[in-house]
């Protein structure tokens, strides 16, 4: 079984790259849970890619209650993090890119964002129940498509109909009250060549973040049928409806220190400010989340292999998604403030200042003020979203091979806000739809109620719209070709992939053919705009003996940017310096197989130029309309273009067993990831309103030449990491396992407001303190008389040492210097004097690092505990 073959710390990790003993046995397990035509796993020894294996088994036994992606934490080159800490939210990077420039895939099919490439995991919480197979490539990978894994694939292969007869019930419980119950079960293969499978799941409590209940759910059915021995068709649906309260708000270290409840000087790692308190009409106080996340992304697809004859096969896929969902948060200011401007003494909002606020107010008034009330508003980002998937496979002889194909899709994003809570208001004064007279708005949409319908459903009327609403339209059809050869322990292939990406932006706001945009007359649809794209990519493997293999491949991509780079700034005008982004990236590799040691060292370099990005959850300090001389800090976005990055770095992980019962597994990764000559950044608030931070400009140069590279929202990307890891089985059915793993070389994420002059960028990216995290567990499974059922309990610690660390960081905020101090109005005795008084207060420093900087600390010390029975 590869479930006991190799286990790699946290997640069990199968490397591509393993013994070749084992091969055929490994293959033929994995082929027997997956769909054929277009997964494209990389096979040991022959891909020539830097892969990782995780089967279901592993994902049970040690996920718990963690991330789905945080499995994958022990894997080289990959930091998975928990983000903010809501369910869901956490955030992955490969070789230094993050989840939107990663592949990520269902059974093959890419799921990232068409409009800007974005993956929210919390949209696929279910996966971790339904996936039978989750294979990670770093680097180019192997995928046929066109796509731009730039730092690497993701592919999560769901199980399929036709599995053995059998059902599982599942119950897991977790600190913060988290529950989780499932129910599965498998019909087998009938004589007619039927099969069905089906899932069903909830999950409900809270994480280590205050105030951030959630509550989801899964489900999952399978149909297949085996018309005959040439046709095999495979039906699937699956969806996770969920809602989560938030934490997106990264507050700085001061504020974590000044709001912990015990007053003792240290950071109070649960602390969130994204929400506050109401006095109910009983006097009891009930909490209420600004900010929170709901989505309902049902997915079908029907899979058709065709095996023509004993060397051609067609591979086809048809799919659906149509999602349903968003997030909240603030939207306009009563009594001269915003919603910050709410905080109590505790660091939560003040909700009954909120309310009263609001009810004095009339939106109805003749001459009421435009956004005049202050509303929690929910941001919609629904879509439609159709595909078809082709592959034709011949075998030309017994050497070579070849695969043709097509990716087609159709996708249409819904983006627009509605009134998620009044806060105590009769109404929302919107005046930004150009179409129509200042209108009120009233309705309110619930977040907790749940979307199940299959299809998507309706979305909300323009009259209950406030802030903007605006569509994207996408179009993409792409070919492919891949060859491939055989022969000996010679193993190569080349592939390639030609792309035409259409963009058009529909706003709804806009008055056709009058409304003006950057000089220009606009109209309410943009009209398509056409972008080319293509790769191609090559390797090669070879086995020197049953011992030694080495492996190369080399790729280009010529990348389509995403919208918000098609159509900047929030505008209907095309951006007149629009150019396709451009990755170059080459990979070695040397590979080691013994019956005791597995062992692999890569060496990879990515260069990728012209690339844009969209920097979120930031902060600005911009002009207070109501208080002029006076500032205002607004939530807000950058759009920043023009970057060039270059990601090197070496690789080497390594499985012992010196005894049958007894497995060492280790990781080591080394990068060095930096930005090469200067960018351009556009300032925006959440609600698309443009913003002027430094100079009184809304763009400004970034100077970013040589300075490592951070995250492009409120997380960080390591440039070393490194795990040892041991799993122990002293008796039959009984596992022990702990993992020691360690983060070093941690960088901040950009902030387009620093990085606005020379001084900055000389002293670069805020790099964070290294931490080291330990993690035990242990699973146990219980045997009855009927061999085909049995218990299994388990249970996992997770920071067991109950470390605190700093796992994200948003800001780049250095310790200060008396240059820092001086002004054109004060002397440099007053400068000094400034100083000394900054560097002498304990208060201003944590661990050697400014207590101004905004961050996320790691969760301390979690647990998780499951019992299942199989039968």
């Amino acid at each position: 079984m590869l479930t006991v073959l190799i286990t790699l710390s946290t997640a069990s990790v199968y490397y591509a790259q393993e013994t070749q003993d084992t091969v055929k046995t490994k293959s033929k397990d994995i082929e027997e849970v997956i769909l054929q035509g277009v997964t494209d796993i990389a096979k040991d020894r022959k891909t020539p890619v830097a892969a990782s294996t995780i089967k279901a088994a592993q994902i049970v036994e040690r996920l718990g209650n963690q991330e789905l992606t945080e499995i994958l934490n022990t894997t080289p080159s990959v930091y998975a993090t928990k983000s903010g800490g809501g369910f869901g939210d956490g955030s992955i990077t490969m070789r230094g890119f993050e989840s939107r420039n990663i592949a990520v895939m269902v059974n093959g099919m890419p799921v990232n964002d068409m409009e800007g490439g974005s993956v929210y995991f919390s949209n696929w919480t279910g996966l971790a129940d339904v996936t039978s197979i989750m294979q990670v490539q770093r680097g180019l990978g192997s995928s046929k498509l066109g796509i731009a894994s730039v730092g690497g694939t993701m592919n999560f292969i769901t199980r399929t109909a036709d599995m053995k007869k059998g059902g599982v019930v599942r119950l897991g419980v977790g600190n913060n009250d988290y529950l989780k119950t499932s129910f599965a079960y498998n019909t087998g293969k009938s004589d007619n060549g039927w099969a069905s499978s089906f899932l069903m799941s909830r999950t409900a409590g809270g994480t280590y973040i205050e105030n951030t209940d959630f509550e989801s759910y899964a489900y999952y059915f399978a149909l297949g049928w085996e018309a005959s021995k040439k046709h095999n068709f495979q039906f699937t649906l699956t969806s996770s409806p969920q809602w989560h309260d938030q934490r997106t708000y990264a507050s700085t270290i001061f504020n974590y220190i000044k709001f912990n409840p015990d007053n003792d000087n240290t950071p109070y790692r649960q602390y969130n400010s994204d929400f506050g308190y109401k006095t109910g009409a009983n006097g009891d106080r009930y909490a209420i989340a600004n900010r929170a996340n709901y989505y309902s992304k049902p997915v079908m697809m029907l899979n058709w292999d065709w095996t023509m004859n004993e060397k051609s096969k067609l591979s086809t896929v048809l799919y659906m998604s149509n999602g349903r969902g968003g997030g909240t948060g603030d939207l306009g200011r009563v009594g001269g403030k915003g919603l910050t401007g709410y905080y109590d003494n505790t660091g939560h909002f003040d909700y009954d200042a909120v309310f009263a606020a609001n009810a004095a107010v009339n939106p109805y008034a003749p001459g009421a003020a435009n956004g005049g009330t202050l509303i929690r508003r929910s941001s919609v980002n629904s879509h439609n979203w159709y595909g078809i998937l082709a592959n034709f496979q011949h075998k030309v002889n017994d050497n070579w091979s070849f695969s043709v194909g097509t990716d087609d899709r159709y996708y249409y994003g819904y983006h627009y806000q509605v009134i998620s809570d009044l806060y105590g208001a009769t109404g929302y004064k919107e005046n930004k739809n150009a179409n129509v007279a200042p209108y009120v708005a009233s309705n309110v949409y619930d977040y907790k109620k749940l979307s199940w319908n299959p299809f998507g459903g309706k979305t909300a009327p323009i009259s209950d719209q406030v802030g903007y609403s605006n569509d994207g339209e996408v179009l993409w059809y792409s070919a492919f070709a891949q060859a491939e050869y055989s022969k000996d322990n010679l193993s190569a292939f080349v592939q390639g992939s030609v792309s035409n990406q259409s963009y058009q932006r529909i706003d709804n706001f806009v008055k056709d053919g009058v409304t003006m945009q950057q000089g220009q007359v606009v109209n309410t649809k943009t009209g398509f705009k056409d972008l080319f794209g293509y790769n191609i990519k090559g390797g090669a493997n070879y086995n020197i003996n049953d011992y030694h293999n080495v492996f190369a491949n080399v790729g280009y991509y010529s990348k389509q940017p995403f919208m918000n780079s098609v159509y900047p700034s929030n505008f209907q005008v095309l951006n007149p310096t629009l150019t396709n982004e451009k990755i170059f990236s080459a990979e070695i590799g040397y590979g080691f197989r013994s019956p005791k040691l597995s062992a692999n060292v890569n060496l990879y370099r990515t260069e990728w130029k012209d690339r844009w990005l969209r920097r979120g959850n930031q902060i600005f300090d911009i002009a207070d309309p109501a208080n002029p001389g006076s500032t205002i800090a607004v939530n807000g976005y950058s759009e920043i273009s023009g970057i060039t990055q270059l990601h090197m770095g070496v690789e080497v992980d390594a499985v012992y067993k010196p005894f049958h019962f007894l497995e060492v597994q280790g990781m080591l990764s080394y990068g060095d990831y930096q930005y090469k000559g200067n960018a351009t950044g556009t300032n925006f608030d959440d609600n698309n309103n443009p913003v002027a931070v430094v100079g009184n400009k809304t763009t400004n140069t970034l100077y970013l030449d040589g300075v490592k590279v951070g995250g492009s929202s409120s997380n960080s990307i390591p440039q070393v990491t490194a795990s040892l890891g041991v799993t122990a089985r002293p008796v039959r059915d009984l596992n022990i396992y702990g993992t020691w793993r360690y983060v070093g070389k941690l960088y901040s994420s950009i902030d387009a407001a620093t990085f606005t002059t020379v001084a900055n960028q000389e002293r670069g990216s805020l790099q964070l303190p290294d931490f080291n995290l330990f993690d035990i567990g242990a699973s146990f499974k219980i045997r009855l008389k009927n061999t085909a059922q049995y218990f299994t309990v388990g249970a996992n610690v997770y920071n067991l040492f109950d470390t605190t660390y700093i796992a994200d960081g948003a800001t780049n905020n250095f310790v200060k210097n008396v240059g820092d101090f001086k002004t054109a109005t004060n002397t440099d005795a007053q400068a000094q004097a400034l100083y000394n008084t900054y560097i002498n207060n304990p208060a201003n420093f944590y661990k050697g690092i400014d207590t101004s900087n905004r961050v996320f600390f790691g969760f301390g010390r979690t647990w998780a505990a499951n019992l299942s029975f199989n039968f």
